[in-house]
């Protein structure tokens, strides 16, 4: 047994300074947790209980199905698609269990891009919901050769009566003999056998936007992934017994690691697969949730909710949060009024989510935290890319962190991405984040800008590249540029500036309109511009940069007219 290392400043009294992360895998959080609590509720969905037992048993039947009648080989991937519910998680468990490598797909893409999904991870298998059937049936015979649709509703009269219509939804009829229902591949009652991997092994391929026109796989580990769900249970103090809102979509990292985080701990879940403010508000009072993640928009809109009790919010302790500031008054109410406590973070797929958090009892407010077990951290001169010293930095410099949480292998068959990412420095391997960070005295990480050009819309990660590749298919466009423009709930929104081929007319509405038949919603333009030439900097390249400040600046100056009026 070695010393322990020495505290960092301001790092919480209460916690050790290093996590002993279990070299198991992932799946066996999931036996484990169905041996200590078999009866127990792993998740409640609109009136619907699962137990950890029951998730196990599903999850290997699923696993025996896929290697037994897909031949599903260690190492193999699957493609995952659908809303936050028992299923997908019986799914991501399954293929783990069978020894393949998950591929959480966005329910919100259309047919292209999860044939793109599919042919850069070669993935041989799909499982998806029933509202995704027709995006997968095209793929198979071309990359894909088995499916398994699931429904999410088991029955129906058990359901809560504002169920929506698409929960009740159910799978399709398949005519196609390489596809089959969730039911039926769990009827068979297949015993999977024990696959030869290890903790080091990867286990997901999370696809997020790049420095690309196509989303880029970010590879994890069983190993990492537990790091990364591990610490936040120690961070926050979380036990078992405590129960979550799992409003954070599954196919994303932060609401997949939510799931690592309770099926390690045991904890139940309580799904809201859509956000509805007033569905939130009756959950955490009803189920007395202790514990959420919410976006600042949702928090916005759950605290001014018309008729919201006094107690509605009495159970919560902790809410994790991040992605774009929350209101001082609203972070005062939080801490002041309800005694509930607001901890920022800082995060990002290739880190498996929480690598930088507030400690519980020293919160700095509209702040990333400080770098959590085991993860260290340098403040880059992006000119010079020499080091910040230890202390106050002098200017914004690149966030670069290091961690076993980091994603260990980078992206999936992309060496130019990860020349791009990944530097060694001092014997260690480096994500260079691009985010611009400031560091105070007390060591604390401030956010300032992106190095990157990202557009985070409520959220979800856009790449203008991607949405200005698009938007040049339309016969009108000549030239586009999308910018972020600042967004009163959202936190920013998708803009894009276009300038028209001679003669063509078109509106902001038809081109919003053309858009969403191409792409994600989250990734179509809320508003459109048009102008005669977009600006340009001394070396041609189109000054973005300017045009955003620009549009930022004249919607400031509106809104303050606004008010003074």
């Amino acid at each position: 047994m070695r010393t322990p290392a020495a505290a960092p400043p301001f790092w919480p009294k209460a916690l050790p300074t290093e996590a002993h992360v279990p070299r198991t895998l992932l799946w066996e959080n999931l036996e484990i947790a169905a041996r200590r609590y078999p009866d127990k509720v792993a998740y409640r969905v609109y009136g619907q209980d699962t137990s950890f037992g029951a998730l196990w048993r599903d999850a290997q039947r699923l696993a025996g199905w896929l290697q037994h009648r897909c031949a599903l080989a260690p190492g193999d991937r699957v493609l995952l698609s659908g809303q936050s519910s028992a299923q997908f998680a019986t799914a991501f468990f399954a293929i783990l269990r069978a020894g393949g490598i998950a591929v959480p797909v966005n329910p919100m893409y259309l047919a292209d891009e999860f044939a793109h999904v599919a042919a850069d991870s070669g993935a041989r298998m799909a499982i998806v919901a029933p509202e995704l059937w027709t995006r997968i049936e095209p793929l198979l015979g071309r990359g894909v050769d088995h499916a398994v649709v699931f429904g999410y509703a088991r029955d129906a009269d058990a359901l809560d009566a504002d169920t929506p219509g698409w929960f009740h939804a159910a799978p399709p009829a398949l005519a196609d003999d390489r596809a089959v229902t969730l039911a039926a591949a769990l009827d068979a009652a297949e015993v999977p056998r024990l696959p030869d991997r290890r903790a080091d092994d990867l286990c997901l391929i999370a696809y997020t936007s790049g420095t690309t026109a196509r989303p880029k796989g970010c590879t994890q580990t069983h190993l990492s992934l537990m790091t990364g769900a591990v610490a936040p249970a120690l961070w926050r103090n979380d036990t078992a017994d405590l129960v979550f809102l799992g409003a954070s979509p599954m196919f994303h990292m932060q609401g997949l690691q939510i799931v690592n985080t309770t099926m390690y701990l045991g904890a139940s879940m309580v799904l809201l697969p859509r956000w509805d403010t007033r569905r939130a508000a009756e959950l955490i009072a009803t189920w007395r949730v202790n514990r959420f993640g919410a976006s600042p928009p949702m928090l916005l809109d759950l605290l001014a909710l018309p008729g919201l009790a006094p107690d509605a919010l009495a159970s919560v302790g902790v809410i994790t949060g991040g992605g774009s500031v929350l209101a001082e008054s609203v972070s005062q109410r939080l801490s002041d009024e309800l005694e509930i406590t607001y901890l920022e973070g800082w995060g990002m797929t290739e880190t498996c989510s929480m690598a930088m958090c507030n400690p519980p009892r020293r919160t700095k407010r509209q702040c990333l935290g400080i770098p959590t077990f085991g993860v260290r951290a340098l403040v880059v001169d992006p000119d010079t890319l020499e080091a910040y010293p230890d202390g106050p930095t002098p200017s914004a410099g690149e966030l670069w962190v290091s961690a076993d949480q980091v994603s260990p292998h980078g992206y999936w068959n992309n060496d130019a991405a990860n020349r791009e990412a990944f530097v060694q420095r001092d014997g260690r391997r480096w994500l260079r984040t691009g985010d611009l960070v400031t560091r105070d005295a007390d060591g604390y990480h401030f956010l300032v800008d992106r190095l990157k050009r990202m557009i985070n819309a409520g959220g979800y990660k856009v790449w203008p590249s991607e949405v200005e590749t698009l938007l040049h298919g339309h016969p009108a466009v000549q030239e586009a540029c999308v910018v972020a423009t600042l967004d009163p709930r959202r936190g920013e929104q998708v803009t894009a500036v276009l300038v028209l081929r001679p003669g063509e007319r078109l509106d902001a509405a038809a081109v919003i309109d053309w858009a969403r038949g191409r792409m994600a919603a989250y990734k179509c333009p809320r508003a459109v511009e048009f102008v005669e030439r977009l600006p340009r900097a001394g070396t041609g390249k189109i000054d973005w940069r300017g045009l955003q400040d620009g549009l930022r600046a004249r919607d400031a100056s509106a809104s303050a007219r606004k008010e003074a009026a």
